[in-house]
């Protein structure tokens, strides 16, 4: 959208070079209100006819029909070439469009609106310095969190602090859900748990979070809050937390401590695996909600960390392969792993040091799972963006 606000014409031929952790996540997600169109060309020429780059997230607010159609038939004529971008960083877009004698090149690094460079024909309009291998230096810094403390956060924030970011996550995440339970969007892996498993609390968690994604990876155009740049991870480290509020039927003051806790512990593990990684991030947010539900029923630090333990050590293993449908079944694993280790814990029953990558101290199990990540799944990465490249 801002290369073609650049260029200040329709494009005749785009170049998208992105980084492998990107073609792996578009490639196979329907871009919102495509009816059922995706992958990077499609987003790519959607953003350029009917984007509006001022809107930042949302850029793609505004589409209308006619925008469809014009994508559509720009679509069939092949002129948008995606390559693949050597580059350290996981999150690395340039795209450089050609009308006529003009041209216009814009670079995002690091996070999805961090723009870089803007160029327009042969003139250098915004050139910011930066490194493949960090991020901005402007991010919030996350290395302060542990366990302990997010607990004696929630405990001690004030609601008035919290509640415009809750609220809203409440709010929008519980929207999509219902709509996902209500229309057949990808899979359906929330109404499949719902028609198949019954509807106890347990499950009505894991259907809420999935169905989310449902819609979500379906192309639904409503708002996700998010977490750590993720809509899932937004979904599922919130959603099961608000069905058991609602089972519970505790009081919003307590629902927010109980997301404070989920989101905090979801950034957490986060942290040290990466915004973009071969560890499948819902994972982490599966461990945060049931952190929050924890907290819900009264757990403190003791049992919040022994809930997390147990949870990182059933799930710890399972893969990103990009946004796609099948996301929602990814999600809805991650939650019924965080729950067991819940129950776990409540039942006295733990797993300790020397478990697997289990070692003795939440803290220190919670640096085996970002150094597996960052580090161990670097090659399992690497291979899983080779084969959706020479798929695509």
């Amino acid at each position: 959208a801002k290369a073609a606000q650049l260029l200040g014409g329709t494009p005749e031929r785009i170049v998208a070079r992105c980084s492998g952790n990107i073609i792996k996540n578009v490639k196979g997600v329907v871009v919102p209100g495509t009816d059922g169109l995706r992958g990077i060309e499609t987003a790519v020429l959607l953003g350029a006819v009917g984007g509006d780059a001022d809107k930042e997230l949302e850029v793609l607010q505004g589409v209308t029909a006619e925008d469809l159609a014009e994508t559509k038939r720009l679509l069939a004529q092949k002129l948008c070439e995606v390559e693949l971008l050597q580059t350290k960083a996981r999150l690395h877009i340039i795209v450089e469009m050609f009308s006529g004698s003009h041209r216009s090149l814009v670079e995002i690094v690091h996070s999805h609106t961090g723009i870089v460079r803007l160029e327009q024909d042969d003139r250098v309009l915004l050139s910011i310095p930066f490194t493949e291998e960090t991020v901005e230096a402007n991010q919030t810094d996350p290395s302060c969190l542990n366990v302990r403390s997010i607990v004696a956060f929630a405990n001690e924030v004030r609601m008035e602090d919290v509640e415009p970011i809750l609220l809203p996550q409440i709010q929008c995440n519980s929207a999509i859900s219902q709509h996902g339970l209500s229309h057949p969007y990808g899979a359906c892996i929330g109404r499949t748990l719902l028609e198949t498993c019954g509807t106890d609390v347990r499950t009505r968690a894991r259907a809420a979070a999935a169905a989310g994604s449902d819609a979500r990876m379906g192309g639904c155009e409503m708002p996700v809050i998010i977490n750590s740049g993720s809509g899932n991870q937004g979904l599922t480290a919130s959603l099961p937390v608000v069905i058991y509020a609602k089972e519970l039927d505790v009081t919003q003051e307590m629902l927010y401590r109980a997301l404070a806790v989920s989101n905090l512990i979801t950034i957490h593990l986060k942290t040290g695996i990466g915004s973009l990684s071969a560890y499948c991030g819902a994972t982490a947010a599966g461990c945060g909600a049931a952190a929050g539900v924890t907290y819900l029923y009264g757990g403190q630090f003791r049992e919040i960390a022994h809930t997390v333990v147990n949870a990182v050590a059933i799930a710890s293993g399972m893969i990103c392969d990009g946004a796609k449908a099948s996301c929602a079944a990814k999600i809805a694993s991650a939650v019924e792993a965080g729950l067991l280790g819940m129950q776990m814990q409540m039942h006295e029953s733990q797993f300790y040091g020397g478990d697997g990558i289990v070692v003795k101290g939440v803290e220190n199990t919670i640096r085996n799972i970002g150094t597996l990540a960052s580090e161990g799944m670097r090659e399992t990465d690497r291979t899983i963006i080779r084969m959706m490249i020479q798929e695509h």
